[in-house]
């Protein structure tokens, strides 16, 4: 729209976009793990190794890991979700901050360092152990540490765009204060 207002919620809205989609990634990653340490097994011989094996013979501590991994997964969510949502507001910036950061850091480099060494092993540029699962390989090149590298890249981004829209937000309120002492000044 031409001439149309740009109000401070218009960019926060546009920038919200990045938390949204680590939500959902996070919620889908999640319906996963709950699907399995529910007892499906479709989909296991794409994580592969000891997990897989484990998770199919209904190891008690396997399955109550992949519970907490899953509860791990809808944290992970609402606190994607807590950085846009009015919501959120009920907790310190810090608390939201720290936790993003870490979070995004976390899945970033894991991520990142599982593909980049997959697709070496992959490719036979480094030696990958006798035993290893090629098929499984392939999928965490493919989907698993992809998804983890770009969950952990949207959650930084909507990191980064909390703390902006906090920075200026008390920028606005700055402003707003100095604006308001100035008239007061001129009126004594």
């Amino acid at each position: 729209m031409v001439g149309a207002a740009v109000t401070p919620a218009a960019p926060a809205r546009r920038s919200a976009w990045p938390a949204y989609a680590a939500a959902a990634l996070a919620l889908l990653s999640a319906a996963v793990s709950f699907y399995w340490a529910a007892g499906g097994t479709a989909g296991l011989d794409t994580i592969g190794g000891e997990i897989a094996r484990l998770g199919r013979a209904r190891d008690p501590a396997m399955i109550a890991v992949v519970w907490a991994t899953g509860a791990a997964k809808v944290v992970a969510a609402a606190l994607a979700l807590a950085l846009v949502r009015p919501w959120g507001r009920f907790f310190p910036h810090w608390v939201l901050l720290v936790g993003a950061w870490g979070a995004s850091a976390l899945l970033t480099v894991w991520g990142g360092l599982n593909v980049a060494v997959g697709g070496l092993a992959l490719a036979g540029v480094v030696a990958a152990p006798a035993a290893v699962d090629w098929t499984a390989l392939r999928w965490h090149v493919a989907l698993w540490d992809p998804w983890f590298l770009v969950w952990g890249l949207l959650l930084g981004a909507a990191a980064w765009g909390f703390r902006r829209a906090a920075r200026d937000g008390a920028a606005g309120q700055d402003q707003t204060l100095r604006t308001a002492r100035a008239t007061s000044d001129h009126g004594r």
